[in-house]
């Protein structure tokens, strides 16, 4: 790619129209689709009060409140000034914190632990949106004919299964229908919403927040906090509105979000109260109940499509988010391929793609219903948010803006408050299917971590093996050396010190090539590099060429494709038909180390051995590569 990816995909100089279309079918996608289970969930799941007016409009009216307050207040307002040339998202945030702190190791440990974790419940978040949206939207088929609900977990596990099949082949072409058919839905929910406000008008009291207030505080038991979790599935999705800012633009999501799908949401959410107000029973599927019985199967058919396209969203953020950390240390290499030569951004990662399918389909099968999965999801999301929350207002807004230590902390206390509220209501969950959600999220987080202290440990392994380059180099100075035509890549991260492969090469072939070039790749803390800034070609003595090539976080590296760029300092270019790239393949046997459990070790050199090798990682050509190996034990043997 030759320019950076803001440059093509931000919505700052392209027009707003296009990029609202955009905006309303990816960002919106998930949160979109929760008018399915929400107030389902709220007001007829297990713990929910009985259906009465003060009920049913206290909870439209936490619900309404909380989009406001979550999406409009929280997010547009404040955490969407804290990007990173012009991108948004988790890991942007723990960057920006990184950066902003960096004399401060304590705090380093504390954004780094609170970036793993945020990252860890994404993933969950990844795996619970498909199933929930999928199955909540199939369901529909039983109002339509009871008989047919022994047919909603196959045929939800047959949409789930296409969907993730189909991963490898891009959305490229189909991505572009996601804004019209989401437009179509927003629009259908408005309507159906209008429909029933109209024989209850006496509804449109939820829009005063007193009422959720008077709700919450007239009933401050157990059960309420139950019902406050499930009120936070209407939000489920609000991160998109920050991690996808980079490809639409903050004016565009500003703008869609305030002028149609708030509107729409508000709309179908006081329809639904008022179906439930005219009809109790209704709380059985409020969201279908509200559609006349000759739309039913159309308005399953479009619930279905709309679903899908939350889900390939959030299967798309996952992508995204492996990549980003991996190219910021939290995950080993893992393949990555590109499935369009157009569109930026579109990736597939297999490995993601199937441990995320599997869990899906477990899900779904353990589950059966979008109840019981009700419970397992606010976790995952409110625990993101909570990570987030102390990284935005206490250390990067504050930072970026100057802000007072007063004004940051009074905004951190609000916000944090609602957090960790629907945190605790949806910890009150945890026996109902929580559980899975702080599982998944334990084990993501354990691997993360496992992955990052193993990485130190290799490091400081290596450092007590290396040998400075310089001292190296007179060891051979009176040797006479053999020389063979073509260019030799080393690739190492430290200058100072000889690269492993270079030092097995003159060890055992006393050779060298005509042109020797230390190759360094570097993982910036910035989402991209500007192309006049991505390599840096200097010469350190005779034969001898430093080379660095810098890649941001969001970027793919491809090495040959930055190399081809080169020119060397006698005005050279450096062709890539007679060059060889040698690797140095460390062999790590764990041994006993003080810092890490033997299992535990073991565990992160088995991720060390599956990552992907730097050949494919960096597309470097592979009947190019040598690889040259050396054994190094973690620890003692």
């Amino acid at each position: 790619m030759n320019q950076p990816a803001h440059h093509e995909t931000s919505g700052e100089n392209r027009s707003l129209l296009p990029l609202m279309i955009g905006a309303i079918g990816i960002v919106f996608g998930d949160i979109g689709t929760s008018p399915l289970y929400a107030v389902k969930e709220a007001l007829g799941g297990e713990h929910a009060p009985p259906p009465g007016f003060d009920s049913v409009v206290g909870i439209i009216s936490l619900i309404i409140w909380t989009l406001l307050i979550i999406l409009t207040l929280k997010y547009q307002l404040f955490i969407m000034k804290a990007d990173h040339q012009g991108e948004g998202g988790n890991l942007v945030l723990v960057e920006l914190a990184r950066q902003l702190t960096y004399d401060k190791p304590n705090m380093q440990k504390f954004i780094m632990v609170a970036g793993m974790i945020g990252v860890a419940f994404f993933f969950g978040d990844g795996v619970i949106t498909p199933a929930i949206s999928v199955l909540s939207a199939v369901e529909g088929l039983e109002t339509i004919a009871p008989s047919l609900k022994p047919l909603i977990t196959p045929i939800t596990l047959t949409i789930l299964l296409l969907l993730f099949f189909f991963q490898s082949q891009g959305t490229t072409k189909i991505g572009r229908l996601f804004g019209p058919i989401c437009i179509l839905w927003f629009f259908s929910i408005s309507i159906i919403g209008i429909k029933q406000i109209i024989s209850y008008p006496k509804v449109l009291v939820a829009l005063n927040p007193i009422h959720g207030l008077n709700y919450l505080l007239r009933n401050q038991s157990g059960n309420t906090l139950l019902v406050l979790g499930s009120v936070f599935l209407a939000v489920t999705g609000a991160e998109a509105l920050y991690a996808d800012m980079g490809h639409f633009g903050k004016p565009a999501i500003n703008w869609s979000w305030g002028s149609f799908v708030f509107p729409a949401l508000m709309l179908n959410y006081l329809g639904q109260g008022a179906l439930i107000l005219n009809d109790p029973l209704a709380v059985q599927n409020p969201f279908y109940l509200c559609v006349p019985h000759w739309a039913l199967i159309p308005m399953v058919i479009l619930a279905t499509a709309a679903t899908v396209i939350a889900s390939q969203a959030v299967i798309s953020g996952a992508f995204s988010a492996t990549r980003q950390a991996m190219q910021l240390g939290y995950l080993p290499r893992l393949r990555i391929v590109h499935t369009s030569s157009t569109e930026f951004g579109q990736i597939y990662v297999p490995a993601t793609n199937w441990l995320l399918l599997i869990a899906v389909v477990i899900l779904v099968l353990g589950f059966k219903s979008s109840n019981n999965l009700a419970a397992a999801y606010g976790i995952s999301v409110t625990v993101t948010m909570v990570a987030a929350t102390p990284l935005a207002f206490g250390i990067v807004l504050r930072k970026m803006f100057s802000w007072s230590w007063s004004k940051a902390m009074i905004l951190m206390i609000f916000f944090m408050a609602i957090d960790l509220g629907f945190l605790g209501a949806n910890i009150l969950k945890i026996a109902d299917g929580g559980w899975f959600s702080l599982a998944l999220g334990a084990v993501l987080f354990f691997l993360m971590s496992t992955w990052r202290k193993g990485q130190t440990l290799v490091r400081e392994a290596v450092q007590k093996q290396e040998i400075p380059l310089d001292t190296f180099l007179h060891q051979f100075e009176a040797a006479p050396f053999n020389t063979m035509p073509g260019v030799a890549v080393f690739m190492t991260q430290n200058f100072k010190v000889a690269p492993s492969a270079f030092v097995e090469l003159l060890r055992h072939t006393g050779s060298l090539y005509e042109t020797i070039v230390f190759l360094s790749i570097r993982a910036d803390a910035l989402p991209y590099v500007n192309d006049d800034e991505r390599v840096q070609v200097d010469i350190l003595e005779g034969k001898f060429y430093r080379i660095i090539i810098r890649y941001g976080f969001m970027e793919t590296m491809d090495v040959p494709r930055a190399l081809v760029t080169c020119t060397l300092p006698d005005n050279r270019p450096l062709s890539l038909m007679d060059t060889w790239f040698f690797i140095g393949k460390a062999i790590f046997i764990a041994g006993r180390h003080p810092e890490m459990s033997q299992w535990r070790l073991q565990l992160f050199l088995d991720m060390f051995r599956s990552a992907e090798s730097p050949t494919g990682f960096f597309k470097l050509p592979p009947s190019q590569v040598v690889d040259l190996g050396t054994r190094i034990v973690l620890g003692q043997e």
